[in-house]
């Protein structure tokens, strides 16, 4: 891969715990390029948040980056002080974090959450920071934002919610944008409308996002490039129509064929459910799921194939070219 805005390289978190080690990212690396959306894809627990929250050095508690690189403009995330990463939050790299109704506070109004942000980035007024957070809610299709702006989050509906999460990411004006699950708690017409807003507005604004999801069939109309991650690893890689048209992985056709099409088609869930964090488990991790596994595939992980702009791990891949 060339050097984009954003690359990932080698990079391992794991989850220090009671229990014992959590591996939650296990060699990611992945690359976003200036002006592109990259889509990184898989079920819940498979380490997409984690890989994001490592970007911004916001990891839960027992949480630490044991291995690899971050690099943002070829600036080093992982080597920076937290007085540096807290400088770069916001201003740089954004996040709109899963669950707005989490995301935002319940006791202060929208207009002064969005106004705070404003304030902090960017040494405004408050005079200033309420006529620049009147016009955020704007941009993110809030009616009446000057009245909307004295509202709790409760007044507003999940989809108001979302708009003023995603203004709060946009206030520092940051280059790369990441949207963790930002339509998995809004009704189909409603997550049609956010992901057309920030597609629109990484356009106007001239945006680098990476977009986390469970579902590849929202990605196939938005992401320039798809990363599948199963137990903390990326198993298959490449550009977004190249992995719909043609998936090399079973997980991956496993996730497709997931996707709800036409009432008449029944969806074919994947086999079984991802393992405890805690299991070690030998060989591919997906061959307790896989249907198509072989003798070699409960053995011994499979290796990183390339195939032009395409990477992948499966030994059945292996064996077939």
């Amino acid at each position: 891969m060339q050097g984009g805005i954003l690359e990932v390289k080698g990079l391992r978190t794991f989850i220090h715990t009671p229990r014992g080690v959590v591996r939650a990212v296990d060699g990611v690396s992945l690359q976003l390029e200036e002006g592109g959306t990259l889509a990184i894809v898989g079920e819940s627990g498979c380490g997409k948040t984690i890989t994001a929250l490592s970007i911004l050095r916001l990891l839960p508690a027992g949480g630490r980056i044991e291995a690899g690189k971050i690099l943002y403009k070829g600036r080093d995330l992982v080597s920076l002080s937290e007085e540096e990463m807290r400088t770069l939050r916001g201003r740089e790299i954004a996040m709109i974090f899963q669950e707005p109704s989490v995301a935002l506070n319940p006791v202060f109004t929208i207009g002064e959450q969005v106004s705070e942000v404003l304030r902090l980035h960017h040494g405004l007024t408050k005079k200033e920071a309420r006529e620049g957070a009147v016009e955020l809610l704007k941009s993110v299709g809030i009616p009446e934002p000057h009245i909307r702006y004295r509202s709790y989050p409760h007044q507003l509906s999940g989809g108001m919610k979302q708009r003023v999460v995603i203004a709060m990411a946009l206030a520092g004006n940051p280059s790369v944008l990441i949207a963790d699950e930002p339509t998995t708690a809004l009704d189909v017409s409603v997550q049609a409308q956010i992901l057309d807003l920030l597609l629109q507005l990484k356009e106007e604004r001239g945006l680098s996002l990476i977009l986390i999801t469970h579902n590849l069939g929202i990605v196939a109309s938005c992401a320039d490039e798809v990363a599948v991650m199963y137990l903390g690893k990326v198993i298959e890689y490449g550009p977004t129509w190249e992995i719909i048209r043609d998936p090399f992985h079973p997980y991956t056709r496993g996730l497709l064929a997931s996707v709800p099409r036409n009432p008449l088609q029944p969806i074919e869930p994947i086999p079984g459910s991802i393992p405890s964090a805690f299991d070690k488990i030998e060989g591919c991790p997906f061959h307790p799921r896989c249907q198509e596994s072989a003798d070699i595939c409960h053995r011994s992980p499979p290796p990183l194939l390339l195939s032009g702009r395409r990477r992948v791990r499966c030994w059945l891949y292996a064996e077939a070219n």
